[in-house]
């Protein structure tokens, strides 16, 4: 990754318009919003302020500081071992999911609780519904397998009485269901938004994390390094990996069809893209799209699908 120039901020261009993260991290701003991070903050050869994004603690100090700045967060926080979510990735999603909304809208965002988002996955850390309603106004409801995932996630909504208000969380007890007992009969959905395993095994994730920690270019002298993003084996690994998760995720979709406008999930393996498309063909879905995002040097894609003819989008908005 490029370093910026310096005395310059760096314009992450290649993020959506409306991400208030574009112009990278204002870090005076944010250690008026959270001062312990203060002590994490040190400049680099180009004279630009960061951090270690090798260290677990620094990590969350600034996911807790974005935030509160950009967010209205006051209370943030998971347990140790949970993932610990880019926030200017995760606030790109939603920005192309508003995108998306909006095409059956004659182009206009739609904001406002009466937009309901399911959110499959919502892990212990919550991000997706807190940044889909404190932008848009949005209304939740948060799927996840993992009880303690939920218990976390439901301390961060009970601080604040604009996501209790907004966020509701779910416990899915059926474990190879991704959207059965989830949406519940009648229910009906605007969006539908994911973050999908993409390892295959406990093995691939940790040989993926080692990775990971040796790209940052540390050794840890263990077996299993200490992760600044860290993630529950349930977050990282599916059996078959992100392309059986995605195959899954199709099938099961039909099931729920009529109930949902758009579903929609991440794509971290190009070479899956057409393995879901192909998947939502035999499925019968109308409309697919693949919508490119990139971070940086981090590029990625949602995978979009919907059951609806462009007509039928229209009057389900109208409704």
């Amino acid at each position: 990754m490029s370093e910026p120039t310096p005395d310059k901020p760096e314009v992450k261009e290649t993020m959506h318009p409306r991400n208030a993260h574009r112009m990278g991290y204002d870090f005076k701003a944010l250690i008026k919003a959270m001062p312990k991070l203060r002590a994490f903050v040190t400049v680099n050869k180009y004279e630009n302020e960061t951090i270690n994004f090798s260290d677990p603690e620094a990590v969350k100090l600034l996911n807790r500081a974005l935030l509160k700045h950009h967010y209205r967060v006051e209370y943030w926080d998971i347990p140790e071992g949970y993932l610990c979510p880019p926030i200017p990735g995760r606030a790109d999603y939603i920005h192309y999911a508003a995108d998306l909304l909006a095409t059956a809208n004659d182009g206009v965002v739609r904001k406002g609780k009466k937009v309901r988002v399911l959110d499959i996955g919502v892990g212990a850390n919550c991000v997706y519904p807190i940044i889909g309603h404190q932008e848009y106004g949005w209304s939740f409801i948060g799927v996840d397998i993992d009880e303690e995932a939920l218990a976390s996630a439901q301390k961060i909504i009970d601080q604040s009485k604009e996501l209790k208000a907004a966020i509701e969380l779910r416990l899915q007890k059926h474990k190879a269901d991704i959207f059965t007992f989830a949406i519940k009969p009648g229910e009906l959905f605007d969006l539908t938004l994911c973050n999908p395993p993409f390892h295959a095994s406990i093995k691939e994730a940790a040989e993926g994390s080692k990775r990971k920690w040796n790209n940052l270019g540390l050794k840890t002298g263990r077996e299993e390094p200490v992760l600044n993003f860290g993630g529950q084996n349930m977050e990282l690994w599916y059996p078959g990996g992100e392309a059986a998760f995605l195959k899954q995720m199709a099938t099961q979709s039909t099931r729920v069809a009529k109930q949902c406008l758009w579903f929609t999930t991440l794509v971290s393996k190009k070479e899956n893209l057409r393995i879901l498309y192909n998947a939502l063909q035999k499925a019968g879905a109308v409309e697919v799209q693949t919508i490119n995002m990139s971070q940086g040097q981090k590029a990625s894609r949602i995978m979009a699908w919907t059951f609806f003819t462009p007509q039928e989008q229209k009057e389900w908005v109208k409704k």
